[in-house]
């Protein structure tokens, strides 16, 4: 089973749970078995009655609790980035909590490519497969180019904290140095190393940490 599906949290329903916790419960076992099915699949290829049935649920519950595909391929999305679902953003997880309180900007870009591998890694196979189907799915379009503004738009607080400690190399505006480090870091770049050349993960964030540093930093 792809690492997107291993790696996010699916218990079972609590069987004496409040109500609430028995409905947390099910979307878990929902997105889980749709985050399954999407990578084995593809997005096209898997029917709501498909994650229904590998969920354990009718039908009408996964409708009623993500109304359609392109919302739950959502949920799937942000529960793989995060790797659970708690209602907690991701710039304010600890990983991020600990960027922020950083006071050396070569430990920042280390810190920020260190959570960026995590969730790349969580991500990689859904990605892989919207990148594929992107040119014939407008639904897939559509959520992969939302995940890469998102993903540019988040970039900025890398960039700012460098600003902020006087690190930022003084020919970069904000805007020029957050679409660097978002060129350099984002899901296509990382598949292109891990997919086409066969780097780990882990010699995908060393090269990167050295890029960054160099393209970013007034020192180099």
């Amino acid at each position: 089973m792809a690492d997107v599906v291993k790696r996010v949290k699916k218990p079972d329903t609590p069987p004496g749970g409040s109500r609430a916790e028995r409905a947390r419960a099910t979307r878990r076992r929902i997105v889980a078995a749709a985050a399954e099915l999407f990578v084995t699949r593809g997005y096209g290829a898997t029917l709501l009655d498909d994650v229904a049935e590998r969920a354990g649920v009718a039908v009408q519950t996964v409708y009623f609790h993500f109304t359609n595909k392109r919302t739950l391929l959502k949920h799937v999305m942000d529960t793989a980035a995060v790797g659970d679902d708690e209602p907690v953003p991701v710039m304010e997880r600890p990983w991020a909590v600990q960027i922020q309180r950083e006071v050396d900007p070569r430990r920042i870009i280390d810190l920020w490519v260190a959570g960026g591998r995590d969730i790349l890694e969580r991500i990689a196979p859904l990605m892989r497969v919207m990148r594929g189907a992107t040119g014939t799915d407008p639904e897939l379009a559509a959520q992969w180019a939302t995940n890469q503004d998102q993903t540019r738009a988040a970039h900025t607080m890398l960039v700012r904290l460098l600003a902020d400690r006087g690190a930022l190399r003084p020919d970069l505006d904000l805007e020029r140095a957050r679409d660097i480090a978002f060129v350099v870091s984002n899901v296509e770049t990382y598949l292109q190393f891990t997919d086409v050349c066969g780097w780990t993960p882990d010699e995908w964030r060393e090269h990167t940490v050295g890029i960054l540093a160099g393209a970013l930093l007034a020192d180099g």
